[in-house]
């Protein structure tokens, strides 16, 4: 490296002038940020050591300095993960700010859907005064079976924020069993899917996208949930089949809904769920906030001067098969 050269980090989407200043604010002095256009020279990438998001990988070749892709997240695909791993340049996830972020979100989808916000909020500012007619079909948190699907870092900071609520139970499935000290510090029983899915109250996803999680929770599944149920997503759309979540709501099969993921993102506004009463709608939101920006950024920059020590980088994942064959071969 040149002396005095700065490190260059690849900014992969948010170019608008607002992001730029933002970010800028946030680099230090031996960083140089590259917003690239939307076919960037071999020279420009041939500089890059450090990526925020995902370059495209068609674009890995071009990229022989690459150290490290820091996802702003904590979703991933294998297929991109093996592609890195190929190129032997890890692939790092950003719990910071992001597992807070849909953490928070996700008990707020559950309060709206039982307290009906969206229809309260509409009715309102349409003149209307319901303040009898949401009574009879209004519900608490309190005292309800919560069955949590996934119990990684958001689902266990899921659990932790549903604790002060006081519900009556609170199930988990996951494919790594926590150890028991673990389950008791979070007031969590372990169950099968098909368990959490009959007798929970709210069911709430918090898995990542893989061929063992695409439509997870399909026709059969939904079939198997109370009718008196709410199905949360705050993960990845393609978990769900949406199709068959749209019949099960709309024949009032499960009573209810609320929605952070969806697998069309921009969802269609023609998509038929946005138009039921019982869906409670939001654009993959959960990390939107200033405080989760920043948070997850510092967390990148962090991660990126790790590297630049020689140090190994936190929270660098495995494709999901691999992760899964180590774990079964562990029991």
């Amino acid at each position: 490296m040149t002396p005095g050269a700065r490190h260059k980090i690849l900014m992969v989407g948010r170019s608008t002038p607002y992001w730029r200043e933002f970010y800028q604010s946030l680099t230090p002095a031996e960083f140089e940020l590259v917003w690239p256009s939307t076919g960037p020279n071999d020279s420009v990438l041939a500089e890059i050591e450090f990526a925020s998001g995902n370059p495209p990988a068609e674009w890995l070749a071009r990229m022989p300095r690459l150290k490290l892709v820091q996802q702003g997240g904590v979703g991933y695909v294998d297929t991109y993960v093996q592609a890195l791993r190929e190129r032997g340049v890890p692939f790092a996830i950003t719990p910071e700010g992001t597992c807070l972020g849909v953490a928070e979100h996700t008990v707020l989808l559950m309060l709206a859907v039982y307290k009906h916000l969206a229809h309260a909020h509409a009715a309102m500012k349409a003149g209307q005064w319901p303040h009898e007619q949401l009574r009879p079909n209004s519900y608490f948190l309190y005292d309800k079976v919560v069955g949590i699907v996934g119990l990684g870092r958001i689902g266990t900071d899921v659990a932790r924020r549903l604790r002060g609520f006081e519900p009556r139970q609170l199930l988990y499935y996951d494919l790594f069993p926590k150890p028991a000290e673990v389950e008791r510090q979070l007031g969590v029983e372990r169950a099968t899917l098909d368990d959490l899915l009959r007798a929970s109250d709210i069911v709430t996803l918090h898995v990542y996208l893989s061929e063992g999680s695409r439509q997870m929770i399909g026709e059969r599944e939904l079939g198997l949930m109370r009718r008196s149920a709410v199905l949360i997503n705050t993960s990845r759309g393609e978990v769900v089949d949406e199709a068959a979540l749209y019949r099960a709501l709309r024949d009032d099969k499960i009573w209810g809904a609320g929605l952070d993921a969806w697998t069309e993102e921009p969802t269609p506004p023609d998509n038929p769920i946005l138009q039921l009463p019982n869906a409670t709608c939001t654009p993959h939101m959960a990390t939107g906030t200033v405080d989760a920006d920043r948070m997850k950024f510092e967390a990148a920059i962090a991660n990126f001067r790790r590297v630049l020590r020689g140090e190994p980088p936190l929270n660098v994942v495995s494709p999901y098969a691999e992760a899964l064959s180590r774990a079964r071969n562990a029991q």
